[in-house]
């Protein structure tokens, strides 16, 4: 019975080391690619992925919660302002990774306040862009795997967003008025690549050495949020010498391992109801 008992815990053991894509990451082609995030910039986890799946054939989505119109030190924007400099940053950084403008979608809610929103509607609206995409793979912030993952304010609302928006949108009693009234169907999100994950949960790693540069490059159109354009913005471009300081601090954020440029997840395959198992 001990014997049991011992490999029963071993299966698991293994089964969550090789819970990793059948397919290598940078094998992927012909796929839809979702990825959801709470702000103009949290793509900049999985940029480097993104742009590979770009490249290699796949249609890449993102849609993003908030128009990120808080984050800022500079008292003389308004929050108009700065949605809209948000919005063109994202763009900008969207066109170096190759993704094309009209696969970004914007639900508009004011940054920071994702907790206090009527959660049903963001959840409705999240399930309608996944019964339109219909994605063979949702890139989210990780929720957590066995305990709840922390992550400040709207990250963390974003991570139990999408993942109650993923259930719900395999229910076709759920939310119905999309199925009746706007023709779309009900669908199983299959795969899951969680970004933002606790280090001991990540099982998928992608080597992203060929694309670190554009993932610099592309973060470097923050500028509202990475440069002095934090304090005081002043536009978009940035004198050559603050560019270069900029890019040099964006390259120390990517993550390393064995000496390549990395991007690591935790991948997840089948039912969302457990997502967090």
């Amino acid at each position: 019975m001990k014997r049991y008992g011992f490999l029963l815990i071993m299966f698991f053991l293994v089964r969550g080391v090789m819970a990793q894509p059948d397919t290598p990451v940078d094998q992927w082609t012909g796929k839809t690619i979702l990825l959801i995030g709470a702000h103009p910039d949290d793509d900049t986890y999985s940029q480097g992925t993104l742009a590979m799946l770009q490249e290699h054939g796949n249609e890449v989505y993102i849609v993003t919660l908030t128009t990120g119109n808080v984050g800022t030190q500079d008292t003389t924007l308004s929050m108009t302002d700065l949605a809209l400099i948000r919005r063109q940053e994202e763009l900008a950084a969207l066109k170096v990774l190759g993704i094309p403008a009209d696969h970004y979608i914007n639900l508009g809610y004011d940054d920071g306040m994702l907790e206090y929103q009527n959660k049903k509607e963001i959840v409705a609206g999240l399930v309608r862009q996944i019964r339109k995409i219909r994605p063979d793979v949702l890139f989210a912030f990780d929720p957590g795997k066995g305990c709840q993952r922390w992550h400040k304010a709207d990250h963390r609302s974003a991570s139990y967003l999408a993942a109650d928006a993923a259930r719900a949108a395999m229910w076709p009693l759920l939310f119905q008025g999309q199925i009746t009234q706007e023709g779309l169907k009900a669908y199983m999100v299959p795969a899951y690549m969680l970004y933002d994950c606790d280090s001991a949960d990540i099982n998928t790693w992608v080597d992203i050495s060929a694309y670190a540069d554009r993932k610099i490059e592309a973060m470097s159109k923050y500028v509202s949020q990475w440069s002095s354009g934090w304090y005081k913005y002043t536009g978009p471009t940035l004198s050559p010498e603050e560019e270069k300081q900029v890019k040099e601090r964006l390259a120390q954020r990517i993550m390393k391992k064995n000496g390549k440029a990395m991007e690591g997840f935790r991948y997840y395959k089948g039912l969302p109801d457990n997502i967090g198992r």
